[in-house]
């Protein structure tokens, strides 16, 4: 049977430092709530609708998502508030996009991935 824990102690220390250094350069808690707002059912489907088009209203979000204007609406605003998208209001109605090509990115990657390994756990 293979283990996937090391059988002996070792640590390459140039590596260990040298990621650590890495690491305090970086805010991986901000990043940490990127990946904890994806992480909702109702958003990640809503950030990949919005991977797929241009933009969308709020109106098109809560049909595609299957939710209520108002659930839709709050979604978007948290991806909002944690630049994942951005808003546009044209007359009467709201428009969402992505914040930018990095997010796209992002979720279009994630969803090519999961294709990749299937159904997970």
């Amino acid at each position: 049977m293979i283990k996937d824990v090391c059988e002996v102690p070792f640590v390459d220390e140039e590596k260990v430092v040298r990621t650590k250094t890495k690491l305090t350069e970086q805010n991986p808690l901000d990043v940490a709530k990127i990946f904890k707002a994806l992480s909702d059912d109702t958003r990640i489907k809503i950030a990949y609708a919005l991977s797929e088009e241009e933009e969308l209203c709020v109106c098109d979000v809560a049909n595609i998502v299957g939710s209520t204007t108002a659930t839709a609406s709050h979604h978007l605003r948290l991806l909002k508030n944690l630049g994942l998208a951005k808003y546009q209001k044209k007359g009467k109605l709201v428009f969402y996009s992505l914040d930018d090509e990095h997010v796209r990115q992002l979720i279009q990657v994630a969803f090519a991935h999961q294709k990749e390994v299937g159904t997970i756990g």
